[in-house]
């Protein structure tokens, strides 16, 4: 009886059809775990930042946004930032004008693809993107200076851009003007209206007459 039992049960797990099951399950489970994780490695850089107190989202910069940015930096110099650059347009652009350009993002996918877009531009040289939070970032060294914004970071980055900017830098705000300064230039319509701002403005309380508006170029 007992070999009966031993040869029944040999049997049984000798079924080539149970055995492949067994397989293709766990093909399976490994696919999907795999995929999982995969999925979580690419969503958590873009699900982080929207869980932050003020989240800046990435929006791509219209074609003519990036128009009226270089429009602002026309007869400027120096060295240029992109605050929450997102996939580097406006660091490229503005590197194919001659400037040494360079964006901060939090989104890691986001900065390397950048660095990819500026070697295949052939403006790798003359940028530099960092993984970074803004608000950790000094940018006293920067003299002309662009962001993409929303309403609710403006008031606290005033704050900050006011505290270490030079005098002689220029800030281009793009979407969304900051509160309490008044524009120097501003250029666009909607969507893709650029305000311009001198820090020497903004440092000495000394802004453009609202009454008489602002110059538009």
């Amino acid at each position: 009886m007992s070999k009966f039992l031993q040869d029944s049960s040999f049997a049984k797990d000798s079924n080539p059809g149970s055995v492949g099951r067994k397989r293709w399950g766990l093909w399976v489970t490994g696919v999907v775990g795999g995929t999982l994780i995969a999925l979580y490695a690419v969503a958590t850089p873009f699900v982080i930042p929207a869980l932050r107190k003020i989240c800046l989202p990435f929006v791509p910069a219209t074609p003519a946004q990036i128009e009226n940015v270089l429009k602002m930096l026309q007869s400027r110099t120096g060295s240029l930032v992109d605050i929450g650059s997102g996939d580097g347009r406006i660091v490229i652009a503005a590197a194919k004008q001659g400037y040494r350009a360079v964006g901060y993002e939090l989104n890691p996918w986001l900065v390397w693809y950048s660095r990819y877009r500026a070697w295949r531009e052939g403006v790798h040289h003359n940028t530099r993107f960092h993984i970074a939070d803004l608000w950790k970032v000094n940018f006293s060294q920067y003299t002309n200076v662009v962001i993409f914004g929303v309403p609710q970071m403006m008031p606290q980055l005033e704050d900050k851009l006011l505290s270490e900017l030079q005098i002689t830098a220029k800030v281009i705000a793009c979407r969304f003007p900051f509160p309490t300064w008044a524009p120097d230039h501003m250029t666009g319509e909607g969507i893709d209206t650029v305000w311009a701002y001198d820090a020497k403005s903004f440092q000495n309380g000394h802004f453009p007459s609202r009454s008489r508006g602002t110059e538009t170029l």
